[in-house]
């Protein structure tokens, strides 16, 4: 039996902890700062990736693969990037029992590594554009880390485009930036806010970094996915050219974009419990667990054959209606664990439906079902139980997206003065105030008070959404304010 997760409402940060340990889904390395994702979390990352995956191939990329190390040389090719990797790398000095000509960077993002390949591989408008992934291992040296939300090593997906004008690049920054808007929300269930970072905020060496913003039901925020036009900031540093139609030589223009294994942990924030891990239904590996109760050894035969049975009922009746993930059913018949304390178990992993089978309800032809997001006990005819374990995934997985977002809409807020977010930002919450960009005041909010700007939330064209309003800082009005989302954040 897992020892008791500590209450959200005594401490958040604990509570995380208790349930990414107690569900089994990563542990500490030895390594410090580094984290072991186990099975159950891993099987989370598989299907994070599979669907991601398939919708990067359809927007036009493919999967490629770029090595681990990086000549440091690289790194200091483009000014504003080092500068802002350079406290975060790791690098390897010596190897095969050798100081290194040059030392090697330790991975912690591959603009640079692949700007040198893109220089070789392209050299006319025919080659372009060029869309390529990567899911890879990277490594940035943190100095205070959190389970999947900040680790020194993590998993991620990173995509990096190049193209002949500067319009395809942003639009390529934009789709991707959409791709992640709809996944977060199809899959994780996970409401966001999109927009553009702000200067101070953006990726280092990109012209303009686009982000998703979701809220965690401590009302931080979190960084869920970004997307970055480079320009040709990389290009120049790189002599990344091709010859264009008109017979001149030119800089392509690039993008960037990725997301984390950091989305595991903020769906663990947006939608777990006081016990336990709460999964979407697209997200889970077992969707249904079978406990037969099995008080006497002369009904055990019966009662587990009959959930043998209901299991392929219910695997063939979504195999027939072709739904968009196969639905995993385990039957929990292991005599050497009481009923309870399976129970216990699989609601701590979060295991969205749970069926109890035993003799009485053989005799009556019911069984006993309980939704993990919902805790409330259904009798329901045995008959009735494929077409339901159906309707009752996608009903989960949209009402744990409606609650998130209804959440997250509650506490987010329209202010105009800097006073109300100095008060309200002690409570949590999104603030939308009327902004005039000066990025010395951002620093100064944020020395002060620790909130950031998260994004620019956009208007239909992907700009910043203008506002006649006030700046909430300065006072002043001009055609120049816009509005911003501030928050604390992971």
């Amino acid at each position: 039996m897992a020892e008791k997760i500590t209450p959200r409402s005594q401490d958040f940060s604990q509570w995380y902890q208790d349930v990414v340990l107690q569900a089994k889904l990563a542990d500490y390395s030895p390594v410090k700062g580094c984290m072991v994702i186990r099975a159950n979390g891993y099987s989370i990352w598989e299907r994070i990736q599979g669907d991601l995956d398939r919708r990067i191939k359809k927007s036009g990329a493919r999967n490629y693969y770029f090595p681990f190390f990086i000549p440091e040389s690289f790194m200091k090719k483009e000014a504003e990037h080092v500068e802002g990797f350079a406290p975060e790398l790791a690098v390897v000095t010596h190897a095969g029992g050798k100081k290194l000509e040059e030392p090697l960077v330790a991975r912690p993002t591959s603009e640079t590594i692949i700007n040198s390949m893109f220089a070789k591989w392209i050299q006319s408008y025919r080659d372009l554009p060029l869309m390529i992934n990567q899911w890879a291992n990277v490594v940035r040296w943190e100095m205070r880390t959190r389970l999947f939300l900040r680790t020194t090593e993590f998993l991620w997906q990173e995509g990096h485009t190049c193209h002949a004008t500067p319009e395809e690049s942003e639009a390529e920054t934009r789709t991707m930036l959409g791709v992640y808007r709809d996944f977060a929300e199809e899959i994780l269930a996970m409401p966001v806010f999109w927009g553009r970072k702000s200067d101070n905020e953006r990726f280092a060496g990109a012209l303009r970094t686009y982000c998703i913003e979701a809220m965690m039901q401590d009302k931080k925020a979190l960084q869920a996915g970004t997307s970055h036009n480079l320009a040709q900031n990389f290009a120049k540093a790189f002599e990344t050219k091709f010859l264009d139609k008109d017979g001149t030589q030119k800089f392509v223009h690039q993008t960037s974009w990725g997301v984390s294994t950091r989305l595991i942990g903020g769906m663990v924030m947006t939608h777990s419990d006081d016990k336990g891990l709460v999964l979407p239904p697209r997200l889970a590996h077992t969707h249904v667990v079978i406990v037969p109760i099995m008080p006497k050894p002369e009904t055990k035969a019966a009662v587990v054959e009959a959930a043998q049975k209901l299991r392929a009922a219910i695997e063939a009746d979504a195999a027939v209606k072709g739904l968009p993930y196969e639905i995993g059913v385990l039957v929990d018949d292991d005599d050497q664990k009481q009923a309870g304390w399976k129970f216990h178990e699989h609601e701590l992993n979060g295991t969205p439906i749970r069926i109890e089978l035993g003799p009485r309800d053989l005799e009556k032809s019911t069984v006993v079902m309980t939704r993990r997001d919902l805790g409330v006990k259904e009798f329901v005819p045995m008959a009735d139980v494929p077409a339901k374990i159906a309707r009752d995934l996608a009903a989960m997985q949209k009402e744990l997206l409606e609650k998130a977002r209804a959440f997250r809409d509650a506490n987010t807020f329209e202010i105009d003065t800097y006073d109300q977010l100095k008060e309200g930002v002690e409570k949590g919450g999104f603030f939308i105030a009327p902004w005039c960009g000066d990025s010395v005041i951002e620093k100064k909010i944020k020395e002060e008070t620790k909130a950031t700007i998260r994004c620019f939330p956009l208007d239909s064209n992907y700009e910043p959404k203008k506002t006649d309003k006030p700046c909430f800082y300065t006072g002043e009005k001009s055609e120049k304010n816009i509005l911003a989302i501030f928050a604390r954040s992971y």
